[in-house]
């Protein structure tokens, strides 16, 4: 037979019983995925798109009127002082609490992953933070560094030893927002890392040990360049945590005393719907964060991609 003839040859239809039941399939898989993609719509990607919009626009507090100014409001960002101390706590509170978090989460992963009593206990523990919402951290942290009636200086009273002005002073209010949110954090890394630990070969751990490496070693040169991927990924969503985080620095300090915790999520949310309303404004502010994001997304996973074709 020749090619001609087998490429002419008619094709078995498909029976109607497979099509009815594929179509069922189309139908069953459009309703699962449905509720999910009209949520994903209406609640993040229309308010991005109108935030981007209403970016170039000055919102009337009362009337809702909506006037289009152009670039005006990012020429007001460039001349603003809080702004540019809002970025700077920014950019103060991700390097303090991303390579912190990093850190003490990997030292309780490799803790939590050896042969130790109550593991899952304690795993549980220092997840839980991470499970309530942060307003209710934040109120708790509230009553961890209140002034008068924190348990803090509580303790510190009653070891007789000066109490620390954690709402009243810039450096003892930052390091109130940093500690509760490393403690939030921490979680998180310990159980992303706890993954990539036990999936790290044994093999090639002992074959190490018969070698003559010491313990460290081993860590340094086969666990942690192994633990590259879950760094990546714990570095890409902790410094877009930090870069919009709001409700435990809300919550906490209000972004006081003064601008001295203030960071770019409690200033755009004030500046939109605090006191002076300015919606437009606050939206530019919400643009740039998500500029800030993306640009250290990419950056992050450019420079990802290309370490790993070098190696």
């Amino acid at each position: 037979m020749s090619a001609a003839t087998l490429d002419t040859a008619p094709r078995p239809a498909t029976s109607g019983p497979r099509r009815r039941r594929r179509s069922r399939w189309d139908r069953s898989a459009i309703a699962f995925v449905a509720p999910t993609m009209i949520f994903a719509i209406v609640f993040l990607l229309v308010p991005m798109v109108l935030a981007f919009a209403y970016s170039f626009a000055e919102i009337a507090p009362l009337s809702g009127k909506v006037t289009w100014v152009g670039f005006a409001n990012y020429v007001t960002m460039l001349t603003d002082p809080t702004f540019y101390r809002a970025l700077l706590n920014t950019v103060l509170f991700i390097v303090l609490v991303v390579p912190l978090s990093l850190v003490i989460g990997l030292a309780l992963a490799v803790l939590l992953n050896s042969v130790m009593p109550a593991r899952k206990l304690f795993r549980t523990i220092i997840y839980l933070p991470l499970v309530i919402s942060g307003v209710a951290t934040g109120l708790i942290g509230t009553f961890l560094y209140n002034e008068t009636i924190g348990v803090i200086n509580k303790a510190l009273l009653a070891l007789h030893l000066p109490t620390v002005p954690w709402q009243s002073e810039g450096g003892p209010a930052f390091a109130s927002v940093v500690l509760v949110t490393l403690w939030i954090r921490v979680g998180f890394t310990m159980i992303i890392y706890l993954a990539g630990l036990q999936a790290v070969p044994v093999e090639l751990q002992e074959a190490a040990s018969v070698e003559g490496a010491n313990a460290w070693q081993r860590f340094r040169y086969i666990t942690l360049p192994l633990l590259g991927p879950s760094t990546f990924f714990l570095l890409i969503m902790s410094v877009i945590y930090a870069f919009q985080v709001f409700d435990t620095v809300f919550v906490l300090t209000g972004g006081g005393p003064g601008s001295a915790t203030e960071v770019l999520g409690t200033y755009a949310y004030k500046t939109a719907f605090g006191p002076a309303r300015d919606q437009g404004y606050g939206a530019a502010i919400g643009v740039v964060i998500f500029f800030f994001t993306l640009v250290f997304t990419v950056l992050q996973w450019r420079t990802n991609r290309t370490r790993d074709e070098v190696a």
